[in-house]
């Protein structure tokens, strides 16, 4: 008489975890990472009666020399038409990434745009366990190779036309707009000075009736929210988060990288203080670190964000 024995539970179960967690990094590492989206929300932040503003908000490009699919994708949001573009900084990855910074970023040249600092936009990343990412905000680690800030910085302003807003306030004329934008350096890193702002504001001059206000930050702190909802701002901008990066379906960010809710890590919401409310767009970024390739249930992505006039 012939036995058929049937395979333990346990490790049936335990094949079908391995086999899923099997496709879940061959589609994180392998497929999602490279499916650039782009995000098209609306918000109303623009002084009544003005006309919108298509704002391009790119964050996070972590740039390699070897990454041309992004250079490649970047350089197509020129066709968008964009009155604005906000970069939100992180755009360096690699010692050689502003060569892919500026394929990508060249078509964007002339159309008025405001950028900050990331962290590595001034020290390259160093390796380190990925898995440390889902124990809470990174550490605040200031060595590693320095990169060629000014160089970049020199890009943006003389050749892209851009207002450089670490720790600074410009006013600029957008789509028949007036706009007062001001932003900080790098929270993440405490390098960020709210303290400077109300001066720089000050010396921009008197506002013009119908100017609007933007702040602009790399990592969305409470701290900086608060500071600029505090300044007048009528719209704020982020990124940082990467959207968590690696996400649960269904729920969304497991992780911020710093202490702004989960559920505002990525996407359009409103942040409230003291009473007054104001949209906050928090880009998910569209690139990673070299030493984590990956992307789960988080597409990389740029917002066309149309700021219109409030009632």
């Amino acid at each position: 008489m012939t036995v058929t024995r049937s395979a333990h539970p346990a490790l049936i179960a335990l094949g079908a975890v391995g086999a899923a967690g099997a496709a879940a990094a061959i589609w994180g590492i392998g497929i999602e990472r490279y499916l650039f989206t782009v995000r098209e929300v609306s918000a109303p932040a623009l002084a009544p009666g003005s006309a919108p503003i298509r704002v391009l908000h790119i964050s996070d490009a972590h740039m390699a020399p070897w990454q041309r699919r992004k250079q490649e994708w970047l350089a197509s949001l020129a066709e968008l038409e964009p009155d604005l573009v906000v970069n939100t900084g992180d755009n360096l990855g690699h010692v050689e990434g502003l060569a892919g910074i500026r394929r990508a970023f060249a078509p964007l040249a002339g159309i008025p745009g405001v950028f900050v600092h990331g962290s590595n936009d001034l020290t390259a990343p160093a390796p380190r366990n990925p898995l440390l990412y889902f124990a809470g905000p990174s550490q605040r680690v200031r060595s590693g190779q320095s990169l060629d800030t000014d160089a970049m910085d020199a890009f943006f302003t003389d050749e892209l036309g851009w207002a450089d807003l670490n720790n600074a306030a410009v006013r600029l004329q957008v789509a028949g707009s007036t706009i007062d934008f001001f932003g900080v350096d790098d929270a993440h890193r405490d390098w960020d000075d709210l303290e400077v702002l109300p001066s720089a504001l000050e010396k921009l001059g008197p506002r013009p009736e119908g100017t609007s206000s933007i702040g602009v930050t790399h990592a969305p702190y409470q701290r900086v929210l608060n500071g600029f909802v505090d300044l007048g701002a009528d719209a704020i901008f982020g990124g940082h988060t990467h959207g968590g990066q690696v996400c649960l379906p269904g729920f969304g960010a497991l992780v911020a990288n710093c202490d702004i809710p989960l559920k505002q890590a990525k996407g359009l919401s409103e942040w409230s203080h003291f009473g007054r409310s104001v949209p906050l767009n928090v880009s998910a970024g569209c690139g990673h670190s070299i030493y984590a390739p990956v992307r789960f249930a988080c597409r990389p992505e740029a917002t066309l964000l149309t700021l219109t006039a409030r009632s």
